[in-house]
């Protein structure tokens, strides 16, 4: 599982009929810090996240899995929405 800040929507009138009543967001993902760890990515939202929720979502197999939809091509999905977090441990990262 990995963290993300809901950043934007995507409209997607034509899509692959699996996909047809699911909500595309634009996730940017987040490390224990709060800061941007890659380029944002398009998920499936399953939780009901909005722009500026920070979330968490699943990709790869589990993604697909999410939507209990095998059929559907899926590469990312949130799951869930974080209230808060702590971390209990000064976080170094990689040097």
């Amino acid at each position: 599982m990995n963290m993300g800040v809901v950043i934007g929507r995507v409209t997607a009138t034509r899509k692959d009929d699996n996909l047809v009543g699911f909500k595309l967001l634009i996730t940017q993902p987040i490390d224990v810090k709060e800061e941007t760890t890659g380029e944002p990515i398009v998920a499936v939202d399953m939780a009901g996240a909005g722009v500026g929720e920070k979330v968490i979502y699943v990709t790869g197999s589990m993604a697909s899995r999410a939507t209990q939809n095998k059929d559907a091509p899926v590469d990312a999905a949130i799951v869930g929405i974080i209230d808060t977090f702590e971390v209990e441990k000064e976080y170094g990262g990689k040097s």
